[in-house]
């Protein structure tokens, strides 16, 4: 029985993560397996893999083939590099301290640029923000000098009217002083002239 090792898929539309798993390569993809070795979530910044090094290193040195995407993530998680210098020990090449020491340096290099990458993603995530933020400080400064202007606007308005009323009101106190314009007296009867 050929066995694979191959991504199983779960989740929702639009969300997927995946299982891998070992299976027969004649089973459909989310059908039977034989064993899980990890989790695959390409929807996070890296993407996260929690994967069973050594049932994963067990297998591929048992002759199980990764598919495509599965051999690069075991790539990028250092089981075919183990597997690598597992052959060159059992070939004779080195020791298997030579091997070892081989293996903690490349996870050594690993975690640096790993490293490097959260800095430079958490750099970028800030001046994004920092510069989200001074665009909407440029918006709040534009709204604020309308509504200002607005403002200026209305009190100036208000004022006007505020004149108009008191200079009313001087009128009307001045009519109630007494210095109102004369009416017409009306004319005073015609007596009759005596004779």
């Amino acid at each position: 029985m050929a066995t694979k090792i191959r991504l199983q898929r779960h989740g929702r539309k639009g969300y997927a993560y995946y299982h891998i798993v070992i299976a027969d390569e004649r089973a459909p993809r989310d059908g039977r397996i034989i064993e899980r070795v990890g989790a695959y979530n390409p929807n996070t910044n890296p993407a996260t893999v929690d994967l069973n090094f050594d049932k994963a290193l067990a297998w591929v040195m048992n002759g199980a083939q990764p598919t495509d995407t599965v051999r690069n993530i075991l790539s990028e998680q250092g089981v075919m590099l183990m597997k690598h210098l597992l052959g060159g020990v059992k070939k004779g090449a080195f020791t298997q301290e030579v091997a070892d020491k081989k293996f903690a340096e490349w996870k050594e290099k690993k975690a640096k640029d790993a490293a490097k990458l959260a800095d430079k993603l958490a750099a970028d995530k800030k001046s994004k923000a920092a510069a989200r933020l001074k665009a909407e400080e440029a918006v709040n400064a534009a709204k604020a000098k309308v509504v200002a202007e607005k403002k200026a606007a209305a009190m100036e308005a208000l004022e006007a009217a505020a004149k108009e009323a008191a200079a009313e009101a001087a009128e009307a106190e001045a009519e109630a002083k007494g210095e109102a314009p004369v009416e017409e007296a009306a004319p005073a009867a015609e007596a009759p002239a005596a004779e």
